[in-house]
């Protein structure tokens, strides 16, 4: 007889049209689902034996995007089946996300007392800009709602490089915080390993009419503050700009106070993405070696 299994999946999706990556109660979605949501639907598809309910390794708002985030879940098959193997149960989650802008990369079987969340060593974002663009509908089709378009046509890159190697490193980021319901209870002190900037690219790039310059913004923690790496980017900016000097950064990261973060700088939702978040080997490994060990095939 099997007892419940519990996966690792690792899922993309395109945030527009998500209230963001966590569930959404029902009474509550006169507008849009989280992407959570519709993770837990297709799980439902499969018919489990179990309630079900998945474990988000990482929130984002609405309007952002993953290239890779990771949840885990329980599955009991019923009729005491073998569990799912990989490759099988990516192809019958991604079947039942059709409808959706949500996609199923990676599956693993882990061990029982694996979370999602906490096991997570690392998370990675990538912001995302355009320059030279007055106007988002004036912007490339193709990149309408996954980058920031800035009708500056440069930035003062060395600048923004200056002012992003100060926020490496362990800080109190208080200033880099927006206020939530769990803004009080969260130790706001965070050590940012990376914070780079360099030149971006898209397939428009050199087929549209107009030129556009792309820059990305990458920021690699353990943990975020609430919209850190949107504010934190948005200071950037600001900077590249010229509207915020880099001892003025310096200065807003060392008071320690987000009712100090100038107004209306938070970078927009949509030229964010999570791109990774990172496992020990050993905790990968060990997952495969429990799925294969045990021979699982569909049948």
């Amino acid at each position: 007889m099997y007892n419940c299994s519990r996966y690792l999946i690792f899922f993309q999706y395109i945030g527009t049209n998500y209230s963001g990556a966590v569930k959404v109660p029902p009474h509550h979605q006169q507008g849009k689902k989280g992407v959570q949501n519709c993770l837990d639907d297709a799980i439902r598809g499969l018919r489990p034996l179990n309630p079900v309910s998945t474990f988000i390794s990482s929130r984002t708002d609405s309007g952002v995007h993953a290239l890779s985030n990771s949840a885990h879940f329980d599955l009991q098959r019923k009729n005491d089946k073998p569990p799912f193997d990989e490759e099988t149960l990516v192809k019958a989650l991604n079947f039942y996300l059709k409808p959706e802008e949500i996609r199923i990369t990676h599956a693993y079987r882990v061990p029982g007392d694996f979370h999602a969340r906490f096991h997570a060593q690392s998370r990675t974002y990538v912001y995302r800009i355009a320059l030279g663009v007055s106007h988002q509908s004036l912007g490339p089709l193709t990149e309408s709602s996954l980058c920031w378009f800035l009708r500056n046509t440069e930035l003062d890159v060395g600048a923004m490089r200056d002012a992003a190697a100060l926020l490496v490193g362990t800080h109190d980021f208080s200033s880099f915080r927006a206020m939530n319901s769990e803004t009080p209870f969260k130790n706001p002190v965070k050590t940012l390993e990376v914070a780079s900037m360099k030149p971006g690219s898209s397939f428009a790039q050199e087929y549209f009419y107009r030129k556009t310059q792309f820059w990305e913004l990458t920021f690699k923690s353990r943990s975020f503050l609430y919209k850190q790496v949107r504010r934190m980017t948005g200071a950037l900016v600001a900077v590249g700009k010229g509207q915020l000097s880099v001892p003025q950064l310096k200065e807003l990261l060392e008071v320690q106070n987000s009712l100090a973060y100038p107004h209306n700088l938070t970078a927009p939702p949509h030229g964010l993405f999570l791109t990774k978040v990172d496992y020990r080997d050993a905790d990968l490994q060990s997952s495969e070696k429990l799925l294969f060990s045990s021979g699982n095939q569909e049948d």
